[in-house]
């Protein structure tokens, strides 16, 4: 989830035209969770085809990622690595929610229930993920393996020039220093409310780094000390420092030493390692992006042959997408179009 940074960052309203031809790079973690937690049955089940293989992920990252470059938009889809040992406080938290949700499912009585506690059942596992990327490279979109979190690899993509702006729900990009930031990038224009029936309207929202610092009069390492007041994947904060108080403290305080001389830093992990987590963290220079032609052939044996999804359906996305930028050379496509 990151750190909850909502009440500080001004988000601004941006037209999916605006990003046409723009290199976006997408948190494949971030987006396949949130289609396992919303694309299930009535009673919260994943998708999942004859041999029991989960297909929720794929059939959420199919759709959004046609929509995208139907829209012209290059995505590129980054998959964390291995996470920072101190992240494992967080991931056990994460897992003790996941027990409890699992004894709430078992014993529930309605669907509405069942699908409530579903939600929170969601993991991704290895195969899971490599489906995803094999299905996404069909697609002709470049994929890369972050060594440890995502959201830092791409970060420093985008400020290498290489990608444009992170694709996110989470913060922690702003934090790793990436100088965009866009939120709600899906272009069905609603998202579900988590454990109701009910869509509500959303935009794609821009974060712009540069200038949400000078509006809040503090620097990013500022920011990210704030963000460790009111908790991260990495710390659990500081009880009592919401947004506010802790932009308060920060902009008084100055520095991280300053502020541990006010506070009680009550987590195991040294702050200072955290601080230089997010100014600092790992990443790799080995990556190539290349966007390539839409494989027809080959998304129809991924989805069709192998997960049994509708064949009249995914050549009907395939379609719309493809129009005059298909590849009239490519094996088995004049069957289809």
């Amino acid at each position: 989830m990151g750190s909850n940074l909502r009440k500080l960052i001004l988000e601004k309203d941006i037209e999916i035209q605006k990003l046409r031809n723009r290199k976006i790079g997408i948190d494949g973690y971030n987006w396949a969770h949130q289609f396992l937690s919303t694309i299930r049955t009535r009673t919260g089940e994943l998708l999942k085809d004859s041999e029991g293989r989960v297909t929720s992920h794929i059939l959420g990252l199919f759709n959004r990622t046609v929509n995208l470059l139907k829209e012209d938009i290059k995505p590129c889809f980054v998959w964390d690595g291995k996470p920072p040992e101190f992240k494992s406080r967080t991931l056990e938290k994460r897992k003790r929610r996941k027990k409890a949700a699992r004894k709430k499912f078992e014993s529930a009585k309605t669907d509405e229930e069942k699908r409530k506690y579903a939600q929170q059942l969601s993991k991704l596992n290895e195969d899971m993920v490599d489906d995803a990327v094999v299905l996404i490279e069909a697609m002709g979109i470049p994929c890369v393996k972050a060594p440890s979190e995502g959201e830092a690899q791409i970060s420093h993509m985008v400020r290498k020039g290489d990608l444009w702006a992170c694709a996110s729900q989470d913060w922690d990009s702003i934090l790793f220093g990436s100088p965009l930031l866009i939120r709600n990038l899906s272009i069905s224009g609603k998202r579900k409310v988590p454990g109701k029936k009910i869509y509500v309207p959303v935009n794609p929202k821009l974060v712009d780094l540069k200038e949400n610092l000078k509006e809040l009069g503090i620097d990013r390492k500022q920011l990210i000390i704030a963000a460790m007041l009111i908790g991260t994947d990495y710390c659990r904060g500081i009880k009592g420092y919401g947004p506010k108080r802790a932009l308060e403290l920060i902009k008084k305080e100055k520095t991280l030493e300053n502020v541990l001389k006010v506070i009680d830093w009550n987590s195991e992990t040294k702050p200072q390692k955290i601080l230089d987590w997010f100014i600092n963290p790992e990443k790799t220079e080995k990556y190539q992006l290349e966007w390539k032609d839409v494989d027809v052939e080959r998304i129809l044996k991924i989805l069709v042959d192998k997960h049994e999804f509708s064949q009249d359906r995914i050549e009907n996305q395939l379609k719309s997408v493809l129009g005059e930028r298909a590849n009239k050379n490519q094996k088995g496509l004049s069957q289809y179009f």
